[in-house]
């Protein structure tokens, strides 16, 4: 391989963006194995799910371990840097302000697209529209029994909030809100009127892509 296509010398010379998934890879590996150079280790990791590279997020040392030329020290080096990675993605400032729902979906996309159960959290507002905490409300397929007012707005009250988010996840990577979903919407705008909370917004949260209730004119 000439020297500057090899990952570790083109990363010097034009930067860690011109690289493919392949060769970062690569430079995390070192070394390939007794039949495949790092670069040809590294392709047929990437490939060896239709996933391509996201399937690293789920995949344990043990089973990357089964990989001929990946040991424990080069499946830990492997987890450790994609958890470095959603960390660095997922890293929250203090006092974030929310100007549009495209700042929730930045904010928690990360910590929220790959989990397996839906989760309904309620984001507390001040009067500045920076974000003082988020709950989480319930966990599992939503339905209006779970997701109680009571629930929702004891924290917010508790903690002087001026106005909340709604928001929670899809595993299934869809978008699309269903009827309980519109269901739960309706009814918390309605309670939160009556405290004098608003309700600015519900947010779905998908596989990199989200859902506005407020952009979508839904509410």
């Amino acid at each position: 391989m000439a020297l500057e296509n090899k990952p570790r010398e083109k990363m010097f010379l034009q930067g860690e963006k011109s690289l493919s998934n392949a060769e970062l890879l690569a430079i995390i590996l070192r070394t390939g194995n007794k039949n495949k150079n790092v670069i040809e280790l590294a392709n047929y990791i990437i490939n060896k799910d239709s996933q391509g590279i996201r399937y690293l997020k789920d995949i344990s040392i043990e089973e990357l371990c089964q990989i001929d030329g990946i040991g424990l020290s080069k499946a830990a080096q492997i987890k450790a840097a994609l958890e470095l990675g959603v960390r660095v993605s997922s890293y929250k400032p203090q006092k974030y302000q929310v100007k549009n729902p495209w700042d929730i979906y930045k904010y928690y996309m990360e910590s929220l697209r790959y989990l397996k159960k839906e989760i309904f959290k309620v984001i507390l507002l001040n009067t500045k529209n920076e974000i003082i905490t988020n709950i989480d409300v319930s966990i599992g397929t939503l339905n209006s029994s779970l997701v109680h007012p009571r629930e929702v707005f004891i924290e917010a009250i508790k903690r002087s909030a001026n106005k909340i988010i709604l928001m929670h996840n899809h595993p299934s990577g869809s978008i699309e809100p269903s009827n309980e979903d519109k269901k739960i919407t309706k009814r918390l705008i309605s309670c939160g009127e009556l405290i004098g909370i608003e309700v600015m917004d519900h947010i779905i949260i998908g596989d990199g892509v989200y859902f506005s209730f407020k952009e979508n004119r839904i509410i």
